[in-house]
């Protein structure tokens, strides 16, 4: 992990560039060196965002000049996003670079896969680190430069886009670390949806699946995730992006608090923890009579969604 670079890559849009659902706004989108985070940084571009493209490597460098290149505006910024003060310094330059900040997609993370029994101390640390702490840092910032506008009377209408995962909403075999993390951040995404309505700001997640150099490095996915010879590549990451963009508009004012399935033509909505069946007492319950009223409730709900590997 490293600090911070900064480099200007950014252009005035050319004609026909950029007029779109997003024209005008300033997005970060953090790990947007590669993969998803490359995908919906050009996209967010494309839609007339001004892009702040956030990396560890050049790569970052790569995604700005290829906006630029294409009539969009974009900057790159090198540094770690779990790294907490580098997170405040990321958010005060898109608004330096652009005056303000319309929306943050929190895209940035790894995995290091290991069953629970062999997984090291090290392993669970490091995808905590990065992905959790790295939705963590910049949201927290994010939010408190939204919470200062809108205390100043400023008009607010702000979005953040975390991005989850179905191991952290299933479960996934051998991704105890990567899915615990992301289960903590649809949490974190519904949580801060709450405090944050009344500044102006909606906060969402995607559970994306697709084609990134994670899922490609997955000898499971390898079938799945090959580009086909003809047809639709269903697993392209730039079939995600549109959902991104979309939630990063002015469009999705009304939608907050919510995690979107996202694979090749499909959109889906993830239902969440829910209160189930209850049985109850107007007294302590008996152990002996807990039994019987746990398999009733079982009984009564639907089944869970099987873990993915099981």
């Amino acid at each position: 992990m490293t600090g911070s670079e900064n480099t200007d890559q950014r252009t005035a849009s050319a004609s026909g560039y950029g007029d779109g659902i997003c024209r005008g706004r300033v997005v970060v989108v953090t790990g947007a060196g590669q993969g998803l985070g490359r995908e919906h940084a050009l996209a967010l571009a494309a839609e007339g965002a001004r892009v702040v493209v956030n990396d560890l490597g050049e790569t970052a460098k790569a995604v700005a000049e290829e906006i630029v290149a294409a009539g969009g505006t974009a900057v790159a910024d090198l540094g770690d996003i779990s790294d907490w003060d580098y997170a405040e310094r990321l958010v005060g330059r898109a608004v330096a670079e652009f005056g303000t900040l319309h929306a943050l997609v929190n895209n940035a993370g790894l995995n290091r896969d290991r069953m629970l029994v062999s997984m090291t101390e090290a392993e669970w640390d490091l995808v905590m680190k990065v992905d959790l702490k790295g939705h963590a840092a910049p949201l927290r910032h994010a939010a408190a430069y939204w919470r200062e506008r809108s205390k100043q009377g400023d008009p607010v209408d702000a979005r953040i886009v975390n991005t989850s995962s179905g191991a952290g909403l299933m479960g996934s075999v051998g991704q105890g670390n990567y899915g615990a993390a992301k289960a903590g951040i649809a949490a974190l995404t519904v949580i801060a949806a709450a405090e944050l309505a009344r500044y102006g700001v909606t906060v969402n997640a995607i559970a994306p699946s697709a084609r990134t150099p994670m899922t490609e490095a997955v000898d499971a996915f390898a079938d799945r995730m090959r580009v086909p010879e003809s047809g639709f590549d269903s697993m392209h990451p730039g079939n995600i992006s549109p959902l991104v963009v979309w939630l990063a508009s002015a469009d999705s004012g009304d939608v907050t608090g919510r995690v979107f399935e996202a694979e090749g033509g499909v959109l889906g909505l993830a239902d969440g923890w829910q209160h189930g069946p209850q049985r109850t007492r107007d007294r302590r319950w008996a152990p002996d009579e807990v039994g019987s009223a746990v398999r009733e409730l079982l009984a009564d709900a639907p089944a869970p969604a099987p873990v993915y590997g099981a």
